[in-house]
């Protein structure tokens, strides 16, 4: 049944709360290493996903959908949430929130390609087009405006920041042949991810006994929000509506409310090139939309 009013408001509420995680990853990346918030998001997430699914009554399809096919919820959890939050995290602890969070933006670009590569799709003009102006959108970021210099303040966290791109697509790109219900499928992920996530941050040594209650809030707000229930917000909005197109859209003003958010919270300096880059990525995006005529 379609409720346009209400896929707004979900989809209104997902942007938003997709909006804040820049901030809440730097906040939270102050006392926490990329592991540690990994595996402990993953755990908020994980009883998070339990609750909707209790109260979506799927919690009884859990058991049947993993072993229909465990070696693909394995390859799954391992790729997400383990390695791409991990690298991720990486990233936004090398690069100011304000680089890595455009550059990960890019991922939609990152997917035509891939979906070409392994779904044998076919790359359309306005596809090359668009994915000219992403990455030159973000060569712009990266390296500060200065194209021809080409000089990176951190090669290695651009290469994580692309490399997420890479990991979120092709999540995505395993997951079109996956028939599950998805919220489901999601926290079978996180359930494969969470015993790795927690054996590796035990063999870092990581501490946990100096991490203040901010910290914790803000991890247990990553977790719920970022990796959690604002996809279900998503997936809902886009059931209720008969405009995926009008919903989808909403996304686009993600980017731009983050890097505000970034400059009045904790005061990060939003360099030009950055937003000169962020608009080049978001018109890529937007090329990218044009559907082919009839």
């Amino acid at each position: 049944m379609h409720n346009e009013r209400q896929a707004l408001i979900y989809g209104l509420a997902a942007v938003l709360l997709w909006s804040t995680v820049a901030t809440a990853f730097k906040l939270t990346l102050a006392e926490f290493t990329p592991i540690q918030m990994v595996a402990a998001a993953s755990l908020v997430s994980t009883l998070a996903l339990i609750a909707v699914c209790a109260i979506q009554g799927t919690l009884n399809q859990l058991k049947d959908t993993f072993t229909a096919n465990p070696c693909y919820y394995l390859i799954v959890g391992l790729i997400n949430p383990l390695a791409y939050y991990l690298i991720l995290f990486k990233a936004y602890d090398l690069l100011p929130a304000s680089q890595a969070q455009p550059i990960n933006y890019s991922w939609a670009i990152t997917l035509t390609l891939m979906a070409a590569v392994f779904l044998k799709q076919k790359i359309r003009p306005q596809d090359w087009v668009a994915c000219l102006l992403g990455y030159l959108g973000v060569v712009v970021i990266a390296t500060k405006g200065d194209i021809l210099g080409l000089q990176f303040s951190s090669p290695a966290g651009v290469a994580l920041a692309l490399l997420s791109t890479l990991l979120w697509a092709g999540y995505w790109i395993i997951n079109t042949k996956n028939k599950a219900d998805p919220v489901v499928g999601v926290l079978l992920s996180f359930l494969v991810a969470l015993p790795f996530a927690f054996a590796i941050a035990i063999y870092e040594g990581a501490s946990w006994q100096q991490i203040s209650i901010k910290g914790w809030l803000a991890l247990s707000y990553v977790g719920l929000f970022e990796m959690g229930i604002t996809f279900v917000l998503w997936l809902s909005a886009l059931k209720l509506t008969q405009n995926t197109a009008k919903i989808s859209n909403l996304i686009f003003a993600s980017p731009f409310i983050s890097l505000m958010l970034l400059a009045y919270i904790i005061g990060e300096e939003i360099h030009p090139s950055t937003l000169v880059g962020l608009v080049l990525i978001v018109i890529g995006l937007i090329v990218q939309q044009v559907k082919r005529k009839a």
